[in-house]
């Protein structure tokens, strides 16, 4: 198989939901994009940098056109970053830890707080075969707020204007113009649009 081929089976495994063998030539090169990932997240955290230079990283990074409206304030953390699609006017706060192999999708207008996690992996329950990785995209709609220290696991789909509480681990599903907050996280209040 080319590299191009396994590339493009790579892919088709990380957004297909399904699990990934810790033994197999795909992991292999999981692992290799993954380590230029946080080397390139290491360099752009090593020091102060302009809005349009960390625009130029994250355009590295995730290998899609930089987005002009992206703002990021550092450190910022990605152990894949291939995965990352970004709508636009996101705005991601200091400290955060993007584990995107399955897929992170983040609304225009999204408000992430300071150190949160978005982790879309869960490894193999079987001792055998804890090596193995399951994948799962998370899908962050429009006019989102996650609160600082959230986080928010594999599988998970937040409505657009739903709001995150800080300190909250989104496991299920949350519906548009929500408010949820707690570990697990529990629907607390619906937002009513103001007239």
């Amino acid at each position: 198989m080319s590299k191009k081929e396994l590339n493009a089976r790579l892919f088709e495994l990380l957004n297909s939901g399904g699990k990934l063998s810790s033994k197999s030539a795909e992991f292999t090169l999981m692992c290799e994009i993954s380590a230029k990932t946080r080397k390139l997240c290491a360099k752009m955290n090593k020091k102060w940098r302009s809005e349009e230079k960390i625009r130029e990283f994250f355009a590295k990074i995730t290998k899609e056109p930089k987005n002009e409206s992206l703002r990021v304030f550092l450190p910022f953390y990605s152990d894949f970053g291939r995965n990352i699609h970004l709508g636009k006017n996101v705005f991601i706060n200091g400290a955060c830890h993007f584990q995107d192999q399955g897929g992170i999708y983040i609304g225009d207008n999204t408000l992430i707080g300071h150190a949160c996690v978005l982790a879309t992996l869960n490894h193999d329950l079987l001792p055998e075969h804890r090596g193995d990785l399951h994948m799962e995209a998370i899908k962050i709609g429009a006019n989102v707020w996650i609160g600082s220290n959230a986080t928010i696991l594999g599988g998970v789909s937040i409505g657009d204007g739903a709001v995150v509480a800080a300190g909250a681990v989104v496991s299920k599903d949350v519906p548009p113009m929500s408010i949820v907050a707690g570990v697990p996280a529990k629907l607390i209040k619906t937002i009513k649009e103001q007239k």
